[in-house]
């Protein structure tokens, strides 16, 4: 036993690694094709730009401000640029080359707007940036590559990612405790906040507008299903529909993103995404708010909400299960290729089972889901490697089923009907295990980062200068 136990963490942690472990201070070795000219502003604008249009796509899918700017550095030394500045802030990326003492400096600034979460374009961009690497594509074939990168549509049609939406929804209401009928109204329900969503966007309405669309969308039906449930003789507990709809809602947001930017050293840019984390959050309470209340003006009031999600042996399996495809759902729904969803499932599945073997030792849902978190983003980190895929996808699908939906549920119900004390706690302790999440996936793939650093490479033989010793003798 020990040695298949062996086999198979060797097999785990062997010798994948992910393009950002690669990236490592002094690592970076200038092209071995004709040296940049620095007296040339049109290549060096090339280059630049080459590489401020791959930040673009790294920041934009939720990248770190840190990783997105080693990365930015990376393209540009592998072209001879290696005295380069990079500031990356929450929609911007500046980034200068110096040229000497003589000559001045060449910037270029390229915006990131807001697109539809696209795993598999991240992933793409991830192999480009190996190739630049590996195979010295030249600056014109590497812009042509992500210049197809990004024009390129959605590899699934949108009724596949609409019905993984639903689907995510339907395993989140399993791993609360709904059966059949609450997982078959969840998926309806999410399906109908997606097409609508969509459409919003399309026609130019904010985020934070949509949000509170899909917030109000999300208790409609489960109300009505629960007004009419005693004559359609089914039992139905409509916090877990609407619970499972709002983690749908909150899984969009760059959680992750801006807790590990904050943590690495951008505060700037971590806050300015914690900050839409809280407005989109607000939109989804907003919208749930509204529902309620026109519910309860036409006589059809939501039950109390008493008892926490129940991680327990019992229902394990199902809980267990249940994540694993919310996770995997979620990365298909974000368009992520293939080869990503069983290791996303296997990331959902191991943070769910986590939970469950630390509630049995009373740890609290905080220290329950931060154990959990970092456990996932080790686990992760390590499995997407050896997938070939960027640690990011399975890092947020893989925390997804543990986003803190019922407690902000709860906390909203308990201020809308004069329990002050028990909603603002509950509120309180949604932040923190969101909080917990994001901080403890952010630990567990620095530590996978480290099991996977790589030794600095000598540098080569054609980089080599000779010595003042070495010329002085040929002279």
């Amino acid at each position: 036993m020990r040695k298949y136990i062996g086999q198979a963490m060797r097999r785990l942690i062997g010798t994948s690694q992910a393009t950002i472990d690669t990236i490592e201070p002094g690592s970076i070795t200038v092209s071995p094709r004709k040296p940049i000219d620095f007296d040339d502003d049109a290549a060096i604008t090339e280059i630049l730009d080459l590489a401020t249009k791959i930040g673009a796509v790294l920041l934009d899918s939720g990248t770190a401000a840190i990783d997105t700017q080693e990365q930015i550095r990376f393209v540009a030394g592998v072209y001879g640029l290696e005295n380069v500045e990079v500031d990356v802030t929450y929609n911007t990326i500046v980034v200068l080359a110096r040229r000497g003492n003589n000559l001045p400096p060449v910037t270029t600034m390229r915006q990131v707007y807001y697109r539809s979460m696209d795993f598999t374009r991240l992933a793409q961009v991830d192999r480009l940036v190996r190739r630049i690497r590996d195979m010295a594509l030249s600056p014109k074939t590497a812009h042509s590559i992500v210049n197809e990168i990004v024009s390129a549509p959605h590899p699934y049609p949108h009724w596949v990612a609409t019905f993984a939406w639903g689907f995510m929804a339907s395993g989140i209401s399993v791993l609360l405790g709904g059966r059949f009928v609450v997982g078959a109204i969840a998926l309806l329900t999410t399906m109908v906040i997606v097409v609508v969503n969509r459409f919003l966007n399309r026609v130019g309405i904010p985020m934070f507008f949509q949000q509170v669309a899909g917030g109000f969308i999300t208790v409609v039906p489960a109300a009505l299903m629960y007004a009419a449930a005693p004559s359609l003789g089914i039992e139905l507990v409509p916090s877990q529909i609407i619970a499972s709809g709002m983690v749908v809602l909150l899984s969009g947001l760059s959680l992750v993103g801006s807790v590990e930017d904050a943590i690495t050293g951008a505060p700037i840019t971590g806050v300015a995404r914690f900050f839409e984390l809280l407005l989109m959050t607000g939109g989804i309470i907003a919208g749930v708010s509204m529902a309620i209340r026109l519910l309860e003006g036409t006589g059809i009031y939501l039950p109390t909400i008493t008892a926490n999600t129940n991680f327990g042996f019992v229902d394990a399996p199902a809980q267990i299960i249940a994540g694993g495809l919310a996770a995997a759902a979620y990365a298909l729904a974000s368009y992520a290729e293939m080869r990503a969803l069983p290791v996303a499932f296997l990331a959902g599945a191991i943070g769910i089972t986590v939970v469950v073997l630390t509630n049995q030792l009373s740890a609290g849902p905080i220290v329950a889901s931060s154990i959990a978190a970092t456990v996932t983003g080790l686990f992760g980190g390590l499995l997407a490697r050896r997938a070939l895929t960027p640690p990011l996808v399975v890092a947020v699908a893989g925390i997804t089923p543990l986003l803190p939906g019922l407690a902000v549920y709860r906390g909203l119900y308990g201020i809308l009907n004069s329990q002050s004390l028990v909603g603002f706690t509950s509120l309180a302790s949604a932040f923190a295990i969101g909080c917990a999440l994001a901080a403890g996936v952010t630990l567990g793939e620095f530590v996978a980062r480290a099991l996977r650093r790589p030794q600095i490479p000598h540098r080569p033989t054609w980089n080599l200068r000779p010595t003042w010793m070495q010329r002085t003798r040929r002279g």
